[in-house]
């Protein structure tokens, strides 16, 4: 009788259990939920008896992870990360979980491929070609916090690796598939080109490198083109814009430096603000600190959103920023410049920009 020594597994399974393990996951198929977390290490995934046919196993995986993501590394130790899944509380934080998975996806031309096969499968299909489109909107910025943490611990480089495979894999089979439309391989895309700086290439046509807000004419040596997104890397001011390109942001749209995105604004003893505005400064030992009212600078006045021309805009109306002091704002301020490596960080961190 022939000794078995080996077993067969398909092949996406290997490439996702794999990339959750080392993200700090283990999977365990099981018969009372759909897809769940215990906060402790293990995410459970529907046995296959359960699921439906157009269920996958690793993108089930994807989409835990995408919620991980939205969450932060604070989520694995929570149970569904969090998440109330039996009401609407958190719908906003489901959106944004289906934006960045369709950002992800379909960078690798697998947007179809890798599509939720949840309740929300509605909302996913409508998005734009850039689903992190309208920036404004609360899922949106959601959506690109969790995309900046893509490269960090634990999910980097493992899972933009898992990504780079199963791209592999469904341009081996795509082309098989395309004579059986009914199999989810025959939906695999051209994945998007990569931009000549390395970044990710663009969702949709827009703008050029030399109008992005992170373009920046800097040397060393002679004052060329160069990308913030892209640490510094020279760019030609016609090419087309990468995936991060964005317009000259409004400091008053904005207003991340003054948020959450730093902790504090240090003021010299010397600064002439010490003398004008002695109400909003706090005394350190060296020197002094602009007060914080909870997580923004005291100073700073938010507005609510303006009342939308359409009612169907009116979720996508941000709050505008002003800073109260802003003609005597103290040196630290007046040193931080829009469009510098410090602007792109804080809108990172507030989930403004990728």
């Amino acid at each position: 009788m022939r000794e078995v020594t080996y077993r067969y597994r398909d092949p996406l399974d290997v490439v996702w259990l794999d990339a959750a393990a080392r993200i700090g996951l283990r999977i365990e198929r099981s018969d009372d939920c759909y897809a769940s977390t215990d906060g402790a290490g293990t995410l459970f995934i529907g046995s296959a008896a359960h699921l439906d046919a157009d269920d996958c196993l690793s993108q089930m995986i994807f989409h835990e992870l995408c919620h991980s993501l939205i969450e932060g590394p604070e989520s694995f130790d929570r149970p569904d990360w969090d998440l109330d899944n039996e009401s609407d509380r958190d719908l906003g934080r489901e959106y944004a979980c289906l934006r960045l998975q369709a950002a992800l996806a379909a960078t690798h031309g697998l947007r179809q491929v890798f599509a939720p096969t949840t309740d929300h499968r509605a909302f996913y299909d409508a998005l734009p070609a850039d689903p992190f489109s309208p920036r404004t909107d609360p899922s949106s910025v959601l959506a690109l916090r969790g995309a900046a943490r893509v490269g960090r611990p634990p999910w980097g480089p493992h899972l933009a690796h898992a990504l780079v495979a199963t791209q592999r894999i469904a341009e081996a089979v795509g082309t098989a598939a395309v004579s059986a439309p009914e199999l989810l391989w025959s939906r695999f895309e051209a994945p998007i080109p990569p931009h000549p700086t390395g970044l990710e290439g663009a969702f949709a046509d827009q703008g050029r490198c030399g109008d992005c807000a992170w373009q920046r004419l800097r040397g060393p040596g002679k004052a060329v083109p160069r990308c913030e997104q892209g640490a510094g890397v020279r760019v030609e001011v016609e090419w087309g814009g990468c995936a991060r390109w964005e317009p000259e942001p409004s400091c008053l749209e904005c207003g991340a430096c003054c948020r959450e995105a730093y902790g504090a604004v240090e003021v010299s003893a010397r600064d002439p603000f010490v003398r004008l505005h002695p109400d909003l400064l706090t005394k350190r030992p060296r020197g002094y600190e602009i007060r914080r009212e909870g997580e923004r600078c005291a100073a700073l006045e938010v507005q609510p959103p303006q009342e939308a021309k359409k009612a169907e805009e009116a979720d996508k109306a941000g709050p505008s920023y002003m800073c109260v002091v802003y003609e005597d704002r103290p040196r630290t301020c007046r040193d931080f410049t829009r469009g510098s490596e410090h602007c792109l960080t804080a809108r990172r961190r507030v989930g403004h920009s990728r």
